[in-house]
């Protein structure tokens, strides 16, 4: 059993983790994360019953059930750097002892499906479609930090890693269109914006970069530090994506509000028919 100090697994005095203020009464099996806090209550509005809210910073969580199935809503923030925090937090609820700091000797999995927004950069990927994330291309820096073994790709003499979504949960959204991901780790240079500064590389240099037989479909910043987390961890996951942007045209949706409202519906059908 791993024995962890009160300076790598923080407790606060109610027993909740650190950042995001939960106890492990309110983890459910299945967990919806959002970027957005705004998003949580467009996800749980749905809901036949509200269990708990809770907030701090900018991770808001909701618990409740939708057609008797026990679902917490979670918002992440924008980028991996919150979604490590996040995820080592679920796990924490699930897998330790927060008051004795111990691992537990039987450890549990979870359901964690990614609702987001992303940009489009495949005339196959539609402006206001949406797809799910087959794989992702961690075009970040976060495992750099952890040991692990993903398949990798090469970029201007860089190995990225590449991680798949979850086989389950894959064939519960295959009604989606399937898309190679880039998570990215800014929203301007990082995604080949011109903005008030001109990015190293273009959508040019990055629309031919391959998985397999795959190409690029789609970039946002959260994904593929979902998958590789949860992959680590033990977890399931999935990342649907609404497509607000067509990059290859320099468009936005006239009308994002509604292309997420649509995913959200089809998405909680799916979860909970």
């Amino acid at each position: 059993m791993k024995q962890l100090s009160n300076s790598e697994l923080i407790v606060n005095s109610d027993g909740s983790v650190y950042h995001l203020g939960l106890r492990p009464e309110h983890l459910y099996k299945t967990v919806i994360t959002v970027g957005d806090p705004e998003r949580v209550s467009a996800v749980t509005k749905y809901f036949d019953e509200v269990h708990y809210t809770i907030q701090n910073r900018e991770f808001k969580t909701v618990g409740g059930r939708l057609r008797g199935k026990d679902i917490t809503v979670l918002s992440t923030g924008i980028g991996t750097d919150n979604v490590d925090i996040v995820f080592n937090e679920l796990a924490f609820l699930l897998n330790y002892d927060l008051t004795t700091l111990k691992r537990k000797d039987e450890t549990t999995s979870l359901d964690i499906i990614r609702l987001g927004t992303s940009g489009s950069v495949s005339e196959q990927n539609s402006m206001d479609s949406i797809v799910y994330s087959k794989a992702a291309i961690s075009f970040e820096d976060l495992f750099q930090f952890y040991t692990h073994n993903f398949d990798t790709v090469d970029f201007d003499g860089r190995q990225y890693p590449v991680v798949q979504c979850s086989e389950g949960l894959e064939t519960k959204f295959n009604q989606y269109a399937p898309s190679l991901t880039l998570t990215a780790k800014g929203f301007y240079g990082p995604q080949f914006r011109n903005s008030q500064l001109v990015p190293k590389y273009t959508l040019d240099d990055i629309i031919s970069l391959r998985y397999g037989n795959q190409l690029v479909g789609n970039i946002e910043m959260e994904t593929a530090g979902i998958y590789g987390l949860a992959s680590l961890l033990g977890f399931n996951a999935i990342s649907i994506n609404a497509l607000l942007a067509d990059r290859l045209n320099g468009t936005f949706s006239k009308d994002p509000a509604a292309v997420v409202e649509r995913m959200i519906e089809e998405c909680l059908i799916i979860l909970c028919p």
